[in-house]
């Protein structure tokens, strides 16, 4: 499971910060505020959540069997495809309905952050 999810991260990571130049470099002059504005938000929480699923995948090191952890892990890959996915898809399609999935996402990245505290709760018991 670390394995898994230290080589999600790493990848995850490595296209936020592709689409964060993409955004920066190639979209600027091309979207209006709104929808740069949009990209920059998918982008912000593509890496941060990047982040996480590294915290996930090291914490699994010493705790590779533990369901919550792994869940987190999960819940965090689907809030980034999710959240930030449709969110990319918003702001370069400009397609609105997208904006009615991304809240899935959100809830994914919550249920992700209350089941790494419950793990963190269960590991310092």
């Amino acid at each position: 499971m670390a394995k898994l999810f230290i080589t999600l991260a790493s990848l995850s990571g490595m296209l936020a910060v592709l689409f964060g130049a993409f955004g920066a470099h190639a979209l600027k002059g091309k979207l209006d505020d709104y929808a740069l504005g949009v990209f920059e938000t998918a982008v912000q929480y593509h890496f941060n959540h990047s982040l996480a699923l590294l915290a996930v995948g090291i914490l699994a090191l010493s705790q590779p069997d533990t369901v919550l952890l792994r869940s987190s892990g999960w819940l965090f890959l689907l809030g980034i495809v999710i959240f930030s996915g449709s969110l990319y898809l918003l702001s370069l399609t400009g397609v609105r309905w997208l904006g009615a999935i991304t809240p899935l996402g959100g809830l994914a990245f919550i249920a992700g952050w209350a089941c790494l505290a419950a793990t963190g709760w269960k590991l310092l018991d």
